[in-house]
C-alpha cells in the first residue's frame, strides 16, 4: 500500500511592514529617542535638577576615565626599556580597572536618566586630559603622563562627589567615592614607585 504524501507549501510570516520576519531591514533611520543633555527622569526619588547636575559631572569624569583607558593600552603596547615587563603587566591591569569604571560610570548617568557620552571623537572633544604623540615615548614619559592624568580625574571626582552628597545623590556620591577616587588613588601609588631613583643592587 502506498501512502501519498501531501506537501503544503508554508509561508513565511510577515512582519508590520509586510516583509518576510528573515529579512534584516537595514538602512534604517528615524529621530533620537532622547536628545544628549536631556533627562528622561526615572522614579528614583531623586530631584531632576540633581540627576542633570550629577550627569554633567559623571560625563566629564567618564570622558577624562575613557581616555586615561585608552593612554594605558597605548603604554601598554609601546613600553620599553630594563622595566618593560613590569609596566607591560601593569598598565594592562590598570586598563582593565579602568574598563569597569568606565562602564559603572556609564550605567549611572543612563540610571540618572542621562545620556552617557561614547564616540572616541566625543571623547577627545570633551577630555581634559593632554593628547599624547602617536609616537613611542619613554618609561618615566608614559608615567608621569598618566600620573597626570589620574591626578585631573581624582580632582573632579572629589568635587563632583561632595556636590553629589550636597545634592542628595548617595548613588553618584557612593560610586565616586568607593570606586573612581580609590582605585585611581592605589594606581596612582604604583606608578609613582616606579619613578623612585633607588639602586637596583647596591645601597648607597
Amino acid at each position: 500500500m502506498t501512502t501519498k504524501t501531501t506537501h503544503h507549501s508554508v509561508k513565511a510570516p510577515k512582519n508590520a511592514s509586510g516583509t518576510d520576519r528573515a529579512m534584516p531591514l537595514v538602512h534604517q533611520h528615524a529621530r533620537e529617542i532622547q536628545p544628549f543633555g536631556k533627562i528622561n527622569k526615572l522614579p528614583i526619588a531623586l530631584d531632576e535638577h540633581a540627576c542633570a547636575a550629577s550627569v554633567e559631572l559623571l560625563n566629564q569624569i567618564l570622558a577624562d576615565t575613557m581616555t586615561l583607558r585608552d593612554m594605558y593600552k597605548k603604554h601598554h603596547w609601546q613600553v620599553a626599556g630594563e622595566t618593560f615587563y613590569q609596566l607591560h603587566l601593569l598598565f594592562d591591569k590598570h586598563y582593565d580597572e579602568q574598563v569597569e569604571l568606565v562602564d559603572a560610570l556609564a550605567e549611572r548617568i543612563m540610571l540618572l536618566g542621562g545620556i552617557s557620552i561614547a564616540m572616541a571623537a566625543d571623547v577627545a572633544e570633551t577630555t581634559f586630559i593632554r593628547r599624547p604623540p602617536r609616537g613611542r615615548e619613554e618609561a618615566p614619559v608614559q608615567l608621569s603622563r598618566l600620573l597626570e592624568a589620574h591626578e585631573i580625574i581624582l580632582k573632579e571626582a572629589r568635587t563632583a562627589a561632595r556636590q553629589a552628597a550636597e545634592a542628595g545623590d548617595d548613588g553618584t556620591n557612593d560610586l565616586l567615592v568607593s570606586e573612581v577616587i580609590r582605585t585611581n588613588e592605589l594606581q596612582v601609588w604604583f606608578l609613582s614607585e616606579h619613578l623612585v631613583d633607588v639602586p637596583m643592587v647596591h645601597a648607597d
